[in-house]
């Protein structure tokens, strides 16, 4: 109540900037793990574990449906078309006028980061295979280049859009020159600990990156040369976000903490803990760089008022159900939570987790949710859900017992954990779904 009085106070003495404050963007059936303001427009697009990107108008969604997997990074190419990529492997380049899509695909893994050349001509991706491709918006073949010993995290053009700086699993940040196709690319930096993000100064003068072990360092692009580290006692960073005109550069961590950066004095301007439960795994600024937006392991994305950042209590509600202490639930729950809750809910359709719903899931025949995108492998699937069925589908796992199908690789080794997740799916998929699953569908 203290710090919401005295944000009140704040804002009513504040004139003008008195417009801006908190915004929550609701719709999302899982966590948001990516975010991206238009420069120009404003308009916002996040990316989430339920399959989907979302365009908000204000407050109100439109869902851009395609992907068969999470959404983990979504960018704007100009004010009519966006990107897309996430753990089915592929990217989606989106009309933002119709929705029609098409399709990128080749990578062998995770696509965790995108970019787009400066002309707007081709992107670069970066994948958990180990490897960074190289896409012409024409529809030619792409190239994929390799040199990281393990996946790649994050990728960004330089401004001439000649090269790319990549960061990797592997500890290191490499640049390659995008005129020499079999080159070898150029270590500038060796940290030890895997590098998650990457921000390059808008004048090249400076490379920021976050990595794994909580380092958040300013190097030199040209040769990784240390010239700041805002380093703090928390780990790992996985987000970061500039804004030129202000010349703010935030960073999120794994404990739910902004940092921001003024760039011009190079000094910690705010240190603020954004979200109460888990992890920033997505920011931007908008056009102005007065909000500050960010995507965490709630179904929303938050916007806060970069000047009063410190007035705020963290944001989200009470614990995710799949974050409970295991200690207060039955077997059967527990078995739940860490296998089905984050895709499905227990409570009658529609929802907008990324499988369907479980609701009245004994006796139904596989494949029969109304208005849920089922692979061909289960739409009109002879299935009958079942203790026996259900309790093969996770003794064998999925790829097994239904492969071909969008549920991913998973296995309950234990008979009697299987028996006890049965007899709770039984009881709490009759209408007596948990609190969470309701206010969330």
């Amino acid at each position: 109540m203290r710090a919401l009085a005295a944000m009140l106070i704040t804002f009513l003495a504040a004139g003008p900037l008195a417009a801006q404050d908190f915004t929550t963007l609701k719709g999302h059936g899982g966590p948001v793990m990516g975010l991206a303001v238009h420069p120009e427009t404003g308009q916002v697009a996040t990316s989430s574990f339920d399959n989907s990107v979302g365009l908000w108008s204000e407050r109100t969604p439109r869902w851009l449906e395609g992907h068969e997997a999470a959404v983990v990074v979504v960018q704007f190419i100009d004010e009519t078309r966006a990107i897309s990529g996430g753990d089915d492997f592929d990217i989606i380049l989106w009309s933002l006028e119709d929705g029609t899509q098409r399709r990128f695909e080749g990578h062998k893994g995770k696509v965790a980061a995108l970019d787009v050349s400066p002309d707007k001509t081709q992107i670069v991706s970066a994948s958990w295979d180990g490897s960074v491709g190289v896409w012409p918006l024409d529809g030619s073949e792409p190239r994929f280049l390799t040199g990281h010993q393990s996946g790649v995290s994050d990728v960004v053009f330089s401004v001439d859009g000649q090269r790319i700086y990549t960061s990797s699993a592997d500890g290191t940040i490499r640049v390659w020159r995008l005129s020499e196709p079999d080159g070898v690319p150029r270590i500038i930096v060796n940290q030890g600990f895997g590098v998650n993000k990457l921000i390059l100064a808008p004048d090249e003068s400076w490379l920021a990156y976050g990595a794994v072990d909580g380092v958040t360092r300013i190097v030199d692009p040209e040769n990784g040369e240390t010239l700041r580290d805002f380093s703090l006692d928390r780990r790992p960073i996985l987000s970061m976000a500039y804004h030129e005109d202000t010349q703010a550069l935030a960073a999120g961590d794994g404990l739910g903490y902004i940092m921001m950066i003024d760039t011009s004095t190079w000094e910690i301007s705010r240190d603020f803990r954004a979200m109460r439960n888990g992890p920033v795994w997505a920011l931007d600024f908008s056009p102005d760089g007065t909000l500050i937006y960010a995507g965490g392991i709630e179904d929303v994305a938050f916007a806060w008022p970069v000047a009063f950042l410190d007035e705020f209590d963290p944001a989200g509600g009470e614990v995710r159900s799949f974050l409970k202490d295991p200690e207060e639930m039955s077997n059967g729950e527990r078995q739940f939570m860490r296998k089905c809750s984050i895709c499905h809910a227990l409570t009658p359709p529609p929802s907008r987790k990324a499988g369907p719903t479980l609701f009245e899931v004994f006796g139904r025949r596989a494949g029969t949710v109304e208005g849920y995108p089922y692979s061909d492998t289960l739409d009109g699937s002879d299935i009958i859900w079942s203790d026996e069925t259900i309790d093969a589908l996770f003794d064998i796992g999925p790829d097994h017992y239904i492969p071909g199908s969008k549920m991913p690789m998973q296995r309950i080794t234990g008979e009697q954990d299987r028996k006890d997740l049965v007899a709770f799916l039984k009881a709490a998929s009759n209408g007596a779904g948990s609190e969470e699953d309701k206010r969330e569908n």
